[in-house]
């Protein structure tokens, strides 16, 4: 630090500067003081540092919102998925999508989803100040929950009111110090797609469709797996996603909260470390009972 409080540069001693010349270990421990640094910034002071596929209270607010859809809108929402898995035990069930032909193998595969909160304004405790708001712009808050609408549907400028509209309940919810998170609620997914490695080792992700033009609030990321009834799968979602909540916490260098440390798979890259790095209990073992002491 400077005398005018400004970082001109910083170094740490026990670590060199360039991530290629750490080990995996101390690499791990950079991004764990990155993510927590983040972290802690949006505690004390609220603002947006986290990015929401690392974000434990968005990813269960996800989990929330998936847990509380009805059979038949999670069916909706994630049947392609299940059905691309099931394909792989089932021969009578059809794929949603091919395995690209340069893919190395066709279990070599992650499938994908994109997941959207959306926002129900009558749900929160500002419900009559959102209908009034809504009424000011021509909206009406009981036919189109804001957010749950695909970009294909409404005009630009429709989409342009929805959004002067939530942005001036977002600052009515700040000023009056009001959570709108009980009016969170699954507002859309994106088509199930895939990341696959080729013969050479590289990377390739397949296109999908979006229902929003913003960054989703998380991925699902699913290896080829035996998930045998729907039922199943719903159930096993709810755990990944659990699991991913855990991921984080722990790639902060924190302890997860007691009804996350739990065992099993959630995020992939957080799997490939507990794999890799001896630092990590192996997390996804649900045989390994040492993992919360």
């Amino acid at each position: 630090m400077e005398f005018d409080g400004q970082i001109k540069f910083h170094q740490c001693n026990e670590y060199d500067d360039k991530a290629i010349s750490r080990t995996p270990k101390e690499n791990e421990f950079n991004e764990q003081a990155r993510r927590f640094a983040q972290y802690y910034v949006y505690l004390e002071r609220g603002y947006d540092t986290v990015p929401p596929r690392i974000h434990p209270e968005r990813l269960n607010a996800v989990r929330i919102a998936i847990a509380g859809l009805s059979e038949s809108a999670f069916e909706q929402y994630f049947g392609d998925l299940y059905q691309q898995l099931r394909s792989y035990e089932d021969a009578t069930v059809d794929r949603v999508i091919d395995v690209p032909s340069a893919a190395s193998s066709s279990e070599s595969v992650l499938y994908r989803k994109h997941v959207y909160l959306g926002l129900d304004p009558l749900e929160t405790a500002l419900h009559e100040e959102a209908e009034n708001l809504a009424g000011r712009y021509g909206l009406d808050l009981t036919e189109t929950p804001i957010e749950t609408r695909s970009l294909e549907e409404p005009t630009t400028t429709d989409l342009e009111t929805w959004e002067r509209f939530s942005q001036e309940l977002m600052e009515l919810a700040a000023d009056e110090n009001v959570s709108l998170s009980d009016g969170l609620q699954l507002g859309g997914v994106s088509s199930v797609h895939m990341a696959y490695i080729d013969d050479a080792g590289e990377e390739h992700v397949t296109e999908s469709v979006e229902p929003f033009d913003r960054e989703p609030d998380t991925r699902i990321e699913l290896p080829v797996m035996d998930i045998a009834t729907f039922d199943e799968f719903r159930d096993y979602l709810n755990h990944n996603l659990a699991c991913q909540v855990r991921d984080c916490f722990i790639r902060m260098g924190l302890e997860p909260p007691e009804p996350f440390q739990i065992l099993g798979y959630g995020d992939f890259e957080a799997a490939e470390q507990y794999n890799r790095l001896e630092m990590y209990p192996n997390y996804i073992d649900p045989t390994e009972k040492t993992a919360f002491i």
